[in-house]
């Protein structure tokens, strides 16, 4: 996802004052200083992120048209940002709601189906994504300083000893020790390589020897993984990630200002009659 906005927070409100705008004069607000109108409130939003909305407004039209974004693809969009974004994530929610962040993902994924519509891949490239694929595991830790804390707290843990209750005894990672050493649920590239590389090669339950990064040394177990779907299973989505991997931003705005400029988009508020001028 390119930005965090408010655009979409705002957009159904926008069109539901401009569908009532004859009616302008309702009070909407009522203060002692005096009212707020239905009219004031629509001139204030479109003046503040008309453009912006209404732009994003047509895209979504149009795009929608020629092109299908079904549930299934904006929950894994959404599960990627989680895994982005994180706490960045729940902020954006609480700001601005799920439904307009999940608006916000459709329009980007519309987008990217229509940059994708004529890019090229052959069957050796989507084999090659999915043998090189890897699914989300689940790890915890117990990060220490030092090489001989690290061996010292494997042999408690080969001694039958609680991992969970070494993680919250042991553990420099305050945000995991907490949880146990838990750290959720992660897929490639989101550790650091010599970490991501132990805890791959681990089977659910495993606890690996001290393994040392730019943090200090890790005790790693893996706690769950998920199952790698076939390829078939997986070949459409392989197939829109390789083709994404091979478009730029400037190819996709490209091709989206085509389409909107086929649809013959005439916008009559005045106000904004310049939003899809170059």
């Amino acid at each position: 996802m390119k930005k965090w906005t408010i655009a979409f927070m705002a957009a159904a409100s926008v069109l539901a004052l401009s569908a009532c705008n004859n009616g302008g004069s309702e009070v909407i607000v009522e203060t002692k200083a005096g009212d707020i109108t239905k009219d004031e409130f629509y001139k204030a939003m479109k003046e503040r992120v008309g453009k912006e909305v209404i732009r994003d407004l047509v895209y979504e039209k149009v795009l929608s048209k020629k092109y299908k974004v079904s549930e299934k693809e904006i929950d894994r969009e959404i599960a990627n940002l989680k895994d982005m974004y994180g706490a960045q994530y729940d902020l954006a929610v609480q700001q601005s709601g799920e439904q307009a962040i999940r608006d916000m993902v459709k329009l980007d994924l519309l987008r990217q189906k229509a940059a994708v519509e004529d890019v090229k891949v052959t069957e050796k490239e989507l084999k090659q994504y999915y043998d090189e694929y890897k699914p989300k595991i689940r790890a915890s830790h117990i990060l220490v300083k030092d090489e001989k804390t690290a061996q010292d707290i494997k042999a408690k843990l080969d001694k039958g000893e609680d991992f969970a209750k070494l993680a919250k005894e042991y553990s420099q990672d305050v945000g995991s020790a907490q949880n146990g050493g838990d750290l959720g649920w992660f897929g490639p590239g989101k550790m650091v390589k010599e970490f991501e590389d132990a805890a791959y090669a681990l089977n659910v339950g495993q606890v690996s020897q001290p393994v040392k990064t730019e943090y200090g040394y890790h005790i790693i177990k893996v706690t769950d993984k998920k199952k790698k779907p076939s390829y078939e299973q997986m070949k459409e989505e392989i197939e829109f990630e390789v083709k994404k991997n091979k478009i730029d931003s400037a190819k996709m705005e490209s091709k989206v200002e085509k389409l909107i400029k086929d649809a013959n988009v005439q916008v009559k508020d005045s106000d904004l009659k310049n939003v899809f001028q170059q």
